[in-house]
């Protein structure tokens, strides 16, 4: 009977430690979380050249690093409507997602109206400060928020503007009123104009509706227009084209996409690249527990100097060696 007794007991710490090696195996199956999948919502304010390449490189970035079939990502499109991108953002929060990408301010002002505990990574975004209304800005949110921005300097945008017309006259500068990013930089550019003794007016439209009757107001007044990276305008460049070359008025643009549609030239950034380094930002929280609120907001590792080859063709204007022309 002892030997029976004694038999069993061996067995059952055999059996134990098969189980505890077993168990230990199991969290070894990746660098993350064992056989966890990581779930992503994306939502993207409107589809347009350059939020599109900030979405692409955050994906590729994401199946890098977390590996094929450890994460899940559901992209959604707010076709540019705050109650669209709000719905989108509430219904990531209520199916539990581990991270929200919201590609542009106003996905990034609704996705943190959402939720205050889940992490939310911006790209796209100009100003942080400005789009999430913090007065005291370190670099840090100190909340659930960080990611990319997608501001080229803006006083060497100004630089490029004199480059290319030092005998402007007034400059005149468009965007959308709803936008407070495009506001940001509208009022930075008209500070560096000021710098340099140049009359420069704004003028903005309340949305795409308001683009056409606006602009033909600038290029009755003004000689050389800037657009900052506004969101709207992205989406109608072809309206602020459509009036600009035909008056013989050229477009500074803040980004290559709307430079494409409307420009002579840019000081662009690489949209893909803000985008890959937000899904390298999203590995480090969700993997590697990085803590969100202390993570500083990242900007491009370069610009560059990009022209739209058909308005210049268009308008007379040549542009110098060093300039890239837009694909």
């Amino acid at each position: 009977m002892k030997m029976k007794k004694m038999t069993a007991l061996l067995l059952t710490c055999a059996m134990v430690m098969l189980l505890a090696v077993g168990c230990g195996e199991s969290g070894q199956g990746g660098e993350g979380d064992g056989d966890k999948v990581y779930r992503i919502g994306i939502v993207q304010q409107l589809e347009h050249p350059a939020l599109d390449e900030a979405t692409e490189g955050f994906m590729d970035a994401c199946n890098e690093l977390f590996g094929e079939g450890n994460v899940e990502i559901d992209l959604q499109n707010g076709q540019n409507e705050q109650t669209n991108c709000a719905t989108i953002s509430s219904k990531f929060v209520t199916d539990g997602v581990d991270l929200i990408l919201a590609n542009a301010t106003t996905a990034l002002q609704t996705a943190a109206a959402a939720t205050d505990t889940i992490p939310i990574l911006g790209t796209s975004i100009t100003d942080y400060a400005t789009a999430l209304d913090i007065a005291d800005w370190t670099g840090v949110t100190g909340v659930n928020v960080s990611g990319t921005s997608d501001l080229a300097p803006i006083d060497l945008q100004e630089d490029m503007l004199l480059e290319l017309f030092p005998d402007v006259k007034k400059v005149g500068i468009l965007y959308c009123s709803a936008e407070p990013n495009s506001a940001y930089q509208a009022k930075v550019f008209g500070e560096a104009l000021d710098a340099d003794n140049v009359a420069w007016q704004v003028f903005t439209a309340a949305d795409s509706n308001e683009l056409q009757s606006v602009a033909t107001a600038a290029v009755e007044s003004c000689d050389v227009l800037y657009v900052p990276t506004d969101n709207t305008i992205a989406g109608a460049a072809e309206v602020v084209n459509n009036v600009c070359v035909p008056a013989g008025v050229p477009v500074i643009a803040g980004e290559a996409g709307i430079c494409s549609g409307c420009g002579v030239a840019t000081l662009s950034i690489s949209y893909y690249d803000i985008g890959y380094a937000a899904g390298q930002m999203a590995y480090d929280i969700l993997v590697n527990g990085a803590d969100i609120s202390t993570m500083e907001i990242q900007s491009a590792p370069e610009v560059t100097k990009m022209y739209n080859k058909a308005n210049c063709d268009a308008l007379k204007i040549t542009v110098p060696e060093d300039y890239v022309a837009i694909e």
